[in-house]
């Protein structure tokens, strides 16, 4: 079938596209289908689209372009924002033949790319889009200089790209893109403060520069970015809270500030108070399914997303999305069901990123394993290293896994999976099984001490908590093991929370110290962010 894409003042036909199967990713962001549909298959819609192209050749010259947010614009945004990409197309196609100069109609179409990328992380895909970001910015070029939409549009062009180019790994394009949008949206900034948009990108921005980890600091300097995590997440909310859906960009603002606010700023029972008071989520939005149960499985609430995934399961579009299958197997392995590999499988067999897949393998391993299913669980951890990348963290530490002939112990496993479901008690009464005596790893020693702290700290003992963290830190503080800076981070927050600053400031700093670990980055960077929240106050 062929693909249409906004460009010049109408739509310009792509080649043909043989493959639109879906993969994933995480935003956190994951591995998503690309879900365009049946009205781009019709031949009476291609003759009338070429109509339209014929129709924007010849007259071109005969007007200006501008910078109109209209109906047809906000109907393709909502569309686009919810993953109902026909409803999207549908609403940009009826723009251009009723006001085919309007430059909006180009900067929105960007954000099919942007989110189709970021959700399936198909480098074939990528390579098929990824001229469009010149196309669009050419285009914009021809807008109206002096209109506070111009900068912004294109800062927002390139900050889609950038997102884009973080999830396919390309560091490079990523950092200049980021400082492309970041210089354009400042410039903007200076020549219209009262634009009440600016803060949409600004808010974001400014967090994500404020939790730049210490070894990167050259880096934001270089480019001239400097940020605070509290700032621009407060940027973020006043925009939320004085703005509405049906406005343009609220809901990617409201994204971005549950996203700060909940990794940045460390505030997870604010965000997930938020979101159930709010409704946050439907199965009519398949993109705030995908958030709420992110959300939900880093919040310890399995029961949580195993229900909004139910609820979502009769859209006929959620098939199309590997991701949820990916999401239902994390929260099975959070209650020890093996039904997780089942959905793992299915994952795996219709996903096409590199994301993710030693990940699985390993997940499923860990399955049977706590099953006690010994040959499943070998097969599955053979996998690993004969499948998918290691260029995330979950995917290195899988390979590392992988390649070890070692198991981790049965019960601490299976307390870790209860614990970070949010099954508390039944971690507790596992962990509550092992002879702490009888540990002569000191890894297991380590973990050992490390779910008991976080058991205690969920359930409102802090002091116990700090206790068992101290022991996990005095016990691998020299090691590789995640543990002791895991430990470190949590003590911080638990400081954090409780105003005791200079104490928080000093477990983060403890934390970033920490010599080279598994899920490092992940670490550091929340560790930074903690940081940056506890100096200025």
């Amino acid at each position: 079938m062929r693909r249409f894409v906004p460009y010049r003042s109408g739509f310009l036909k792509e080649k043909k596209n043989s493959s639109r199967k879906g993969a994933k990713t995480l935003f956190a962001y994951f591995f998503f289908k690309d879900a365009i549909s049946g009205w781009a298959q019709s031949n009476i819609i291609q003759v009338f689209l070429f109509c339209i192209l014929i129709y924007n050749s010849t007259t071109a010259t005969a007007a200006g372009y501008v910078f109109d947010y209209n109906s047809n614009c906000n109907r393709a945004y909502q569309s686009y924002m919810s993953l109902h990409f026909a409803d999207g197309h549908g609403a940009l196609l009826n723009e251009v033949t009723t006001n085919p100069y309007n430059l909006m109609a180009t900067y929105i179409a960007d954000y099919e790319d942007c989110i189709v990328l970021l959700l399936n992380c198909d480098k074939e895909e990528y390579k098929r889009r990824e001229a469009h970001m010149d196309q669009r910015l050419k285009l914009l070029e021809q807008g109206d200089h002096n209109s506070p939409w111009y900068r912004f549009t294109k800062s927002g062009v390139y900050l889609h790209w950038a997102l884009i180019n973080m999830r396919m790994g390309d560091m490079y394009h990523q950092a200049l893109y980021f400082r492309k949008s970041f210089l354009l949206l400042k410039e903007n900034k200076k020549l219209y403060p009262q634009f009440e948009y600016n803060a949409v990108f600004s808010g974001l921005q400014e967090a994500v520069a404020g939790s730049v980890p210490d070894n990167y600091k050259w880096l934001a300097a270089l480019f001239g970015i400097r940020g605070s995590v509290r700032k621009g997440t407060s940027q973020l909310e006043a925009f939320v809270n004085t703005h509405n859906a049906e406005q343009p960009l609220y809901a990617e603002t409201q994204l971005y500030y549950l996203f700060t606010r909940f990794y940045l700023v460390a505030d997870q029972k604010g965000v997930w108070e938020y979101i159930a008071n709010s409704r946050f989520a439907n199965k009519n939005n398949l993109l705030h399914t995908f958030v709420k149960v992110n959300l939900a499985l880093d919040y310890r609430k399995a029961d949580a997303a195993i229900e909004t995934l139910n609820a979502a399961m009769t859209e006929p579009e959620y098939k199309n999305y590997p991701v949820f299958d990916y999401q239902m197997g994390m929260a099975l392995l959070c209650k020890s069901d093996t039904g997780c590999t089942y959905y793992f499988g299915r994952y795996l067999e219709k996903n096409k990123s590199e994301l993710f897949i030693k990940d699985a393998w390993q997940k499923m391993a860990f399955a049977w394993y706590i099953a006690g299913n010994t040959a499943k669980a070998e097969y599955c951890k053979k996998q690993i290293t004969q499948q998918g990348m290691a260029r995330i963290d979950a995917d290195k530490q899988a390979e590392k896994f992988g390649e070890k002939n070692i198991w981790p112990m049965r019960k601490l496993l299976q307390c870790r999976y209860l614990t970070e479901g949010g099954y508390y008690s039944q971690a507790l009464a596992v962990l509550n099984i092992i002879d702490k005596a009888s540990l002569t790893n000191i890894a297991d020693k380590e973990e050992y001490c490390f779910r008991r702290g976080r058991i205690y700290e969920e359930t409102g003992n802090s002091s116990k908590a700090l206790e068992f963290y101290q022991y996990t830190i005095a016990a691998g503080k020299n090691r590789h093991e995640q543990f002791a800076a895991r430990a470190a981070l949590q003590k911080g927050r638990i400081y954090e929370q409780a105003g005791s600053n200079q104490q928080a400031m000093a477990s983060y700093k403890e934390c970033l110290a920490m010599p080279e670990h598994d899920f490092q980055n992940s670490i550091d960077n929340q560790a930074k962010a903690g940081l940056n929240r506890v100096e200025g106050k």
